[in-house]
């Protein structure tokens, strides 16, 4: 039979009678629901996909929230009002609103989810197989686990349903359960899913859907929180309890759950299900390091995606939008200093290495002279003639992630639509950022809208959208890919056995893919190294899953955001009057310190809104609020 096409998962495509002012009933009990658990709804295929396709719609993507746009050290946002500024200087409490929405679609999709599951057998056998009925279920079940693994990663310990609860319910009946019981209930639901989904989707039309190995992902997430120093044994919690005096948090430390950690990840490895992408996948000759990472966001269904969210509505505009500089877009995501300098030299050397050939004085004379580094498609790859010497013999995904002043303008296919983004003197076809005091993107200008660091994100952008003309070019959001495993399974071995040869096996694969040596030819020293290799594992997580949504919680569940490297935020002079000198006024490229932000490690966990502890007097806050 024909299925329901996940390019609609997630638009909702029914509103059935749903709680929309999620702040007028208690989280645990979305009501009305006359309707949603009606008849009339199960009746027909189309009405039970639909409501299907409605809890696939709380699944959030992390392009424009907190964990992009400025609450860890890899980006800042231009705008003052938005509440990541407000979070960032300390201002914000118990009542603040800001994203609480995640905490009430969670458990509204919760909620849903056991509604579908109780329900979907009561449409007809002729209207929808029980095959499509057992599928059908797993996704739900996948889902749940879903939610409450987001709950669990944003507020700690949750409060575990297990069906839906009856609009008499009293709700002060529901305490939160302890971390593990919420880790063991996620990787249940998982187990379930994964017995009845496939290891990964043969036709198009499915994805967009878990697996088998979306299951095994969640898992391998999970086990590596769980192995974490936020949640392994963390003095800070040793007084988080209900009020009956469980306590909510482990209270040892158990170097097994590291190892829990390198298994789970290896489960996915071993599917032999995915394969880092790379441009050969996509008919080409010869390998090239931009374009693999590069196309890797912009390539529909490829080998690498274990899970995402495919739905034909307006993210990719906003994020093209968010992304790209004045005038024509709003210059939001703004890369910081800090994870400029984290991206490596060309030959897999850090910018601090005095031999890695890394200049910050001068500018460059001629344009890139690597194969890859070429322009392709009026689509230049690498540094340009004219560019900070801080630019130059970068690594591929430093120029995937990054748009820096003179680098050319991403999304703007044409050279008369670069030419927009152009001051008159530099109008070359090439569209080059003026992220200079005096340019088109610069202060001068956009006294209240410019990028703040001197910097955007650029990854995730398509260079055929045309961010003139508002066009953004389709393609999924990335949820979990391959990369990430395999940086999962390289952190958690190191800290079981420093010297097992994996970990240097599937990090130079990541590596490789970015057209860099093997670790262990440029710093031989850090191999079996536990703390060295850590620090090169998080930093190749810093910079292959950069703008992902990944660096704050890697911040978080590594408790290092409380450090002053971690708070201490660096940009250009963006301020500093070029007295019309342009791209080639040097005191722009000398680092500039825009903030050092607020901490209180408290700011670990979000708090819970106060309504939803006031309607529940069970509910415990969490620590610090």
């Amino acid at each position: 039979m024909k299925q329901i096409s996940p390019k609609y998962i997630a638009s909702g495509l029914l509103a059935l009678a749903l709680c929309q002012n999620m702040q007028s009933c208690n989280y645990l009990d979305k009501k009305p629901d006359n309707l949603l658990t009606s008849d009339m709804v199960w009746e027909t295929r189309a009405n039970a996909e639909s409501y299907l396709n409605q809890i696939y719609s709380y699944i959030e993507t992390p392009v424009d929230d907190f964990t992009t746009l400025g609450a860890s050290d890899e980006s800042s946002c231009n705008i003052p009002v938005v509440n990541v500024r407000q979070m960032a200087v300390g201002n914000w409490n118990a009542q603040s609103m800001y994203w609480q929405h995640y905490w009430n679609n969670a458990y509204t999709a919760i909620r849903q989810s056991f509604i579908f599951e109780e329900n979907i057998d009561k449409v007809p056998e002729g209207a929808l197989s029980t095959e499509l009925k057992v599928q059908y279920k797993a996704e739900a079940r996948f889902l749940r686990g879903w939610y409450y693994w987001k709950l669990l990663r944003q507020y700690g310990p949750a409060v575990l349903l297990k069906g839906t609860l009856g609009l008499n319910e009293d709700f002060n009946k529901y305490p939160r359960n302890s971390f593990q019981e919420c880790v063991d209930y996620i990787n249940s639901m998982m187990d379930l899913a994964a017995a009845d989904l496939p290891v990964v989707w043969s036709a198009s039309s499915n994805y967009g859907r878990p697996s088998k190995g979306s299951c095994l992902a969640i898992k391998s997430q999970v086990a590596l929180w769980a192995a974490s120093p936020l949640w392994n044994g963390n003095p800070r919690f040793a007084n988080f309890k209900n009020k009956d005096g469980k306590a909510l948090a482990p209270l040892q430390n158990d170097a097994n759950k590291w190892q829990l950690a390198a298994d789970a990840a290896k489960a996915v490895i071993d599917l032999n299900a995915y394969k880092l992408f790379t441009n050969l996948d996509e008919g080409d000759s010869k390998f090239d390091p931009y374009l693999s990472f590069r196309n890797l966001f912009l390539t529909n269904w490829n080998s690498e995606i274990i899970f995402s969210t495919h739905k034909a509505d307006t993210w990719q505009w906003g994020h093209e939008k968010r992304s790209a500089p004045e005038p024509g877009g709003i210059a939001m995501m703004n890369a910081t200093q800090n994870v400029v300098d984290a991206h490596l030299m060309r030959n897999g050397k850090t910018i601090d290495d005095p031999s890695s050939g890394y200049r910050e004085d001068g500018f460059v004379a001629t344009d890139d002279p690597a194969d890859w580094g070429k322009s392709r498609d009026g689509v230049n790859r690498g540094y340009i003639a004219g560019n900070s010497n801080m630019y130059v013999n970068r690594e591929a995904r430093f120029y995937v992630n990054i748009l820096y002043n003179g680098k050319p303008i991403l999304p703007a296919p044409t050279a008369d639509d670069r030419n927009f983004f152009s001051s008159d003197g530099n109008k070359d076809g090439r569209g080059r950022a003026e992220f200079y005091y005096s340019g088109k993107a610069g202060l001068v200008q956009n006294s209240n809208s410019a990028d703040k660091t001197g910097y955007l994100a650029q990854k995730n952008v398509s260079p055929a959208s045309n961010i003139r003309q508002d066009r953004a070019v389709y393609r999924p959001y990335i949820h979990i890919r391959l990369a990430e495993i395999y940086l999962n399974y390289a952190e958690s071995l190191n800290e079981v056995n420093p010297s097992h040869p994996d970990i240097l096996t599937y990090l130079n694969l990541i590596r490789q893919r970015a057209g860099l040596p093997k670790l262990e030819t440029v710093y031989p020293q850090v191999v079996g190294n536990k703390d060295e290799q850590r620090k090169w594992i998080l930093r190749e997580r810093q910079i292959e899953l950069a703008f992902e949504g990944d660096r704050y919680f890697t911040l978080i569940r590594r408790l290092m955001m409380g450090n002053p490297a971690s708070r201490a935020i660096y940009r250009m002079s963006i301020a500093s009057n070029d007295n019309n000198q342009g791209f080639f006024y040097q005191d722009f490229y000398k680092r500039n310190l825009l903030q050092n932000r607020y901490w209180d490690d408290k700011m670990y966990l979000f708090p819970i809104l106060q309504d939803d502890i006031d309607k529940n007097s069970a509910l415990v806050q969490n620590p610090g609020w």
